[in-house]
């Protein structure tokens, strides 16, 4: 088991992200499968065309802006920097949306709507394999 943490390099955690297509968040009290997009049709497509209600999650890495576009449901959005430290938190944010380029994103996790009440901006998110 991973954690991820501030003394976890950037360049080890990505390492572990090409080798695990997914990994645990831990958002409260529950823990949520998120699988990690780093092809290019993954990245477009995300949860675009799902007509399921989301029960996991995407990380996707090297990423600092988003769209709902063709999707069904609203979803949660977490930005972190490199550190995994929240930098901007979207909730319920509903379909053809977009969330233009922010500064200092490099990870987007995509949630399943009603997931990050319990998170706040700088709070460093806990993830394992």
């Amino acid at each position: 088991v991973y954690i991820i943490s501030k003394s976890l390099s950037n360049k080890f955690f990505y390492a572990i992200v090409k080798l695990v297509t997914s990994m645990q968040l831990k958002v409260g009290k529950t823990r949520l499968e998120v699988f990690v997009y780093t092809t290019i049709w993954k990245r477009f497509k995300g949860f675009m065309f799902q007509k399921k209600p989301i029960q996991n999650g995407i990380c996707f890495p090297k990423c600092n802006s988003i769209h709902t576009f063709f999707m069904r449901q609203p979803i949660d959005i977490v930005m972190t920097d490199r550190d995994h430290r929240i930098i901007r938190l979207y909730s319920a944010l509903k379909p053809w949306r977009i969330i233009f380029p922010q500064k200092r994103v490099y990870y987007t996790y995509e949630l399943p709507c009603g997931t990050i009440q319990s998170l706040k901006e700088k709070q460093t998110l806990t993830l394992s394999e």
